[in-house]
């Protein structure tokens, strides 16, 4: 079920209510939370980027229906009240003689709210491409689910709204499947055994207007800061990042301008802020100077960057640093937060973001991540030709105009239809729910034509039926920073269709669930079988290449045929 409708939100002020952001696992009707010394809790838990070319019930004990015991005044839902979550025990919120991470069945509810900043990184996705391609599994440390489903954000059927801001899509549908060999034909029956029947995947769908033709969007101002240390000669590094930007130079338009820094032990600043126009030879010139030496002092990078994209600011333009690089800093500076420290000044005053590019088979995928996290902006990896022309070149108008700036997701289960929740990845987006409506805390930063999935597994309380959740996205108007917000809602009606049915591949739903199996499998270090978390017991990666493969046979659709392939050579690998 869909249900929009848009509200200005004049900014309130902040509720103090003694509550700590909790963590995002498995929890029993929440997150894991601690209270105050007084009602010390016991847990319970389990378990792009910028391109550039072309109530009543005062004892507690009551909740409306949106998840919480009172709505604010604007009509949104509230926080819920901070509850007691078991028994007192250790500082950490443990019982005594609990295991962290330890189910505790006996454990009330914490909270039903689940709180994050928006993110459209694929870079996680990307880089465990080329890794699995070169015959490796990558770290778990660095696989991100909701950057493997965000990479098919083009593949989701959300509608779009005519102007900036988002569109809300909330559905859902079953994770358990009927099993014909076992003469199951009802699609309640459960091939995953009788603890999956009852969860289901509930899927919130963010989307901002179609991205405009490049004529129509403002110029754009970008600085990019390229890595030519010694690592970057390896092939697919260097060489990929000349040739990307090289057709890039010939895609943006006249009043576009670009300005090169590179950086090795060094950083130099090799042309100035330059607009197009008739330069575009002095600008290929200057890219063909660009060569691999000595070390790696990213942290000289970014800092010459940004004083060079102050330096060459243009008004009226959407003012960008890009930063080229397989992140491996060895020199200098390496710390993300020291980094970021030196341009903060620029970031603020300016609005100047950072996105990040990585490529090579050797990435240093958490500075990187962490760079433009905290730098205000998104990352991507290329490993190929292909992937690089699609970054530079057909991306390019949904990571140069913004849309929306700190732009932050609520979704609020209701505890008289929902048992437990998870949300799927965002670990490190998590944001405080009383935080939600606070604008002094950082959200994340959302173009035109972009799409933002969050993907929770939920199981509902056996028979219940009506409300399941209410899901509302916040965010900043990039210009005025005028507060809107956005809301969608869900019946437990909305839940029940089969997973694998036909109608949930039209609508992208297959492909969100496969990238989140997916990605869990990867992290959990489980090679070739059972055991990953984004359901009770999730398929194995056998079953999930074959569903892959029959969703790209189905939809005709080239990221989804590449999607089956990789998971291919991760079942390989077993």
């Amino acid at each position: 079920m869909r249900r929009n409708g848009r509200h200005q939100i004049r900014r309130e002020e902040r509720e103090e209510r003694g509550i700590r952001p909790g963590e995002g696992r498995w929890v029993r009707q929440g997150r894991r939370r601690r209270v105050r010394a007084a009602l010390v809790a016991g847990s319970v838990a389990v378990g792009l980027l910028l391109t550039a070319c072309s109530g009543d019930g005062s004892d507690g004990s009551s909740y409306d229906r949106g998840g919480s015991k009172a709505r604010d005044d604007n009509g949104f839902p509230a926080p819920a009240p901070v509850q007691p979550t078991g028994p007192s025990g250790t500082d950490d919120g443990t019982a005594e003689g609990d295991q962290k991470g330890e189910v505790r069945e006996s454990a009330p509810p914490a909270d039903y709210l689940s709180t994050f900043a928006l993110d459209v990184d694929t870079a996680s996705y990307g880089y465990a491409r080329r890794t699995l391609e070169e015959g490796r599994r990558p770290d778990p440390s660095t696989v991100r689910p909701e950057e493997f489903i965000n990479s098919f954000g083009q593949e989701q059927d959300y509608e779009r709204p005519d102007g900036d801001g988002f569109t809300v899509t909330v559905d859902g549908a079953r994770t358990a499947a009927a099993d014909p060999s076992r003469g199951e034909e009802d699609a309640n029956s459960d091939t995953f055994g009788q603890e999956n029947r009852d969860w289901r995947f509930l899927r919130v769908g963010l989307a901002t207007r179609e991205a405009e033709d490049a004529g129509e969007r403002p110029p754009a101002a970008l600085t990019f800061v390229i890595d030519v240390s010694g690592s970057m000669a390896e092939p697919g590094r260097l060489d990929l990042v000349r040739q990307s930007l090289g057709v890039m130079t010939e895609r943006l338009r006249d009043d576009d301008a670009v300005a090169l820094v590179s950086f090795s032990d060094e950083a130099k600043t090799v042309l100035p802020m330059t607009r197009l126009g008739d330069n575009r030879g002095r600008i290929h010139d200057a890219i063909d100077t660009l060569e691999p030496t000595d070390s790696t002092n990213l942290g000289a990078g970014v800092t010459t960057g940004y004083r060079t994209a102050v330096d060459g600011l243009r008004e009226g333009a959407t003012n960008r640093v890009v930063l080229l690089s397989d992140a491996l800093a060895n020199t200098g500076e390496t710390d993300a937060d020291a980094i970021l420290d030196r341009i903060a000044d620029a970031r603020r005053e300016h609005g100047i973001t950072l996105f990040g590019v990585g490529v090579g088979s050797d990435y240093g995928d958490a500075l990187m991540e962490r760079l433009a996290d905290k730098g205000d902006g998104h990352t991507t990896y290329v490993s190929n030709a292909e992937d690089a022309r699609t970054v530079f070149c057909d991306q390019l108008p949904r990571n140069i105009d913004l849309t929306a700036r700190d732009a932050k997701a609520q979704v609020s289960f209701d505890p008289e239809t929902v048992d437990r929740f998870r949300l799927i990845g965002y670990d490190n987006r998590q944001v405080a729910d009383e935080d939600f409506r606070d604008d002094r805390v950082d959200g994340g930063e959302i173009g035109p034509g972009h799409t933002v999935t969050a993907l929770y597994a939920v199981r509902v309380r056996p028979g219940a039926s009506g409300h399941v959740a209410t899901a509302t996205v916040r965010w900043l108007d990039p210009n005025s920073r005028t507060p809107h917000e956005e809301t969608g809602q869900i019946e437990t009606s909305s839940l029940d269709r089969d997973l694998w049915s036909a109608g949930t591949a039209r609508s992208g739903f297959q492909v969100t669930a496969i990238a989140a199996y997916f990605a869990d499998a990867l992290r959990s270090d489980v090679v070739g079988g059972v055991g990953g978390t984004a359901a009770p017991v999730p398929p194995s990666l056998r079953e999930l290449a074959d569903r892959a493969d029959d969703l790209a046979s189905t939809t005709e659709s080239r990221p989804i045929r590449q999607l089956a392939e990789t998971i291919d050579r991760a079942t390989d690998l077993g």
